[in-house]
C-alpha cells in the first residue's frame, strides 16, 4: 500500500511542483526521489542504509577466496571445499537444496572463523546483513534435554519465519557435539530437494554446522601421513569426508548421532579443518600481533609457537587447542 501511495503521490508530482520557486522545486524533488528509494523493498538507498534483504545480492567469491587464503592458516583442504561448495550455489538461479556444510576439527582450527568470513563477504555491499544470518549455540540456545519437543518447533517456526523473509539467509548452528539427539533432524524438511513447503522456497539458504565431534579422527589419519613421510596435502578429501560421515553418525557424543540427515544425504559437504602444526600456529600469532598493533618480533612468534605445540606428548606436533589461545598468550607477554 505504501509503494502504491507513492507511485500515485508520483504521478501527481509535476501538476504540484509549478507553484514552488526553484530551490523548492529541487529540494521537493530530492525528498521525493529519496521517499520512493526507502519506500522500495529492494533499493540500493534502502539497503545502504538498513539492513534489507536484496537477492540480487550475491556472494562476492574473489573476495572471499582473498579472506580465506590470507587469514585462515593450515586448511587447506576446507578452504578448497567451501569455495567450490559456495561457487556451486551461488552461481544457480534456483538451486534444488539449500546448501548445507558441517565443520568438523579440533577447537581453535578455523571452523567458526570461517563461517564468520561466510558470512561477512554473503553480500556485496559491505554492510552487516545480521538480521539475515542466525546463529545459534548448542548451551545458549538448546540447554535443556527435557525441552526437545518444544526446541523442535521453535527452530522450525524460526527458519520458516526467516526464509519467508529472505531466502538468502544464513544459518550456523555451533557446538553440535552438544545438541541434544533429534534436535536437529526437526529441520529436515527445509534441507530436502522441495521445489517449496508451504509456498516457501529454501534453496537459497544456507546452512552451517560446526562440530567438534570427528576431530580425533582427523588428526589420527593426518599423524599417520606423517609418520608415513608423507605430507598432509596429499591426504584425500573424498577419505576424510566418508570417515566423517561414519565417525559422527555412530558418535553418541554427536548431535548428528543416528540423524536421518546423514541417512538421507541431506549434509552437501563434511568438512575437515587439520590439526594445526607449528607454522601454521606462527602465522596466527604474526597476525595477532598485527592487529594487536604490536611489531613483528620473530623471537616472540616463536616463542608463543612452540609453546602451543602439545600434541601427541611424545613427537609435539601439533597444537591441541589450535590458535584459540593466541590472542590472550600475545596481550599476556606484550
Amino acid at each position: 500500500m505504501k509503494l502504491l501511495n507513492a507511485a500515485v503521490f508520483l504521478i501527481l508530482l509535476p501538476t504540484l511542483t509549478p507553484a514552488l520557486d526553484p530551490l523548492s522545486t529541487s529540494i521537493f524533488m530530492g525528498s521525493a526521489a529519496v521517499a520512493w528509494q526507502l519506500l522500495s523493498p529492494h533499493s540500493w538507498l534502502k539497503c545502504s542504509l538498513l539492513e534489507c534483504c536484496n537477492m540480487k545480492d550475491t556472494l562476492n567469491l574473489s573476495a572471499i577466496k582473498m579472506d580465506l587464503e590470507q587469514k585462515v592458516f593450515g586448511q587447506h583442504l576446507a578452504i578448497q571445499i567451501v569455495l567450490r561448495a559456495l561457487s556451486a550455489n551461488m552461481y544457480s538461479n534456483r538451486p534444488r537444496k539449500p546448501l548445507v556444510m558441517s565443520f568438523h576439527g579440533w577447537t581453535g582450527t578455523g571452523k567458526s572463523f570461517v563461517s564468520s568470513i561466510i558470512a561477512e563477504n554473503l553480500y556485496q555491499l559491505k554492510i552487516p546483513r545480521r538480521r539475515f544470518v542466525h546463529h545459534f549455540s548448542t548451551a545458549l540456545h538448546f540447554p535443556h534435554l527435557s525441552h526437545v519437543h518444544l526446541y523442535q518447533e521453535q527452530l522450525q517456526n524460526w527458519i520458516r519465519g526467516n526464509v519467508s523473509a529472505c531466502p538468502r539467509s544464513l544459518f550456523i548452528f555451533s557446538e553440535m557435539d552438544q545438541m541434544p539427539h533429534g534436535l536437529i533432524d526437526s529441520i529436515m524438511p527445509f534441507l530436502d530437494y522441495r521445489e517449496e513447503i508451504d509456498g516457501v522456497y529454501y534453496g537459497k539458504a544456507i546452512f552451517l554446522f560446526l562440530n567438534n565431534a570427528g576431530g580425533d579422527k582427523i588428526t589420527e589419519i593426518a599423524l599417520d601421513y606423517w609418520r608415513r613421510l608423507k605430507r598432509r596435502e596429499d591426504i584425500p578429501v573424498k577419505k576424510l569426508q566418508s570417515v566423517l560421515s561414519e565417525e559422527i553418525f555412530r558418535n553418541r557424543n554427536s548431535g548428528f548421532f543416528h540423524s536421518q540427515l546423514i541417512q538421507k544425504n541431506l549434509i552437501d559437504y563434511f568438512i575437515p579443518f587439520l590439526p594445526l602444526e607449528y607454522k601454521h600456529v606462527r602465522e596466527c600469532v604474526r597476525e595477532e600481533l598485527r592487529v594487536q598493533g604490536h611489531p613483528e618480533d620473530e623471537d616472540l612468534i616463536s616463542e608463543i609457537a612452540l609453546a602451543m605445540i602439545d600434541y601427541p606428548s611424545e613427537e609435539r606436533l601439533y597444537s591441541s587447542k589450535g590458535c584459540k589461545t593466541v590472542a590472550s598468550r600475545v596481550t599476556l607477554i606484550t
